[in-house]
């Protein structure tokens, strides 16, 4: 095993723990919000999936970016 291969799976495991982290966060906060003002619940949900969508965009980058140096 070579260090690029140790190095993807340190940045593969980095961005899988982060994208969990971040995810429990928006949700929490938004479940949170919810509760105090049921009636926003639409505009909440939409807002959710949007901050869903960029916590999960950087993983991915770096999923990508890590298999790129893997291949060179």
């Amino acid at each position: 095993m070579d260090v690029a291969t140790i190095g993807v799976g340190i940045t593969a495991a980095g961005a899988a723990i982060g994208a969990g982290i971040g995810n429990s966060i928006v949700i929490s906060s938004m479940l949170s919000g919810m509760a105090r003002q049921p009636e926003l619940e639409g505009k909440l949900r939409t807002n959710m999936f949007i901050g869903v969508g960029l916590v999960e965009a950087v993983p991915i980058i770096a999923i990508a970016l890590a298999f790129m140096l893997l291949a060179r």
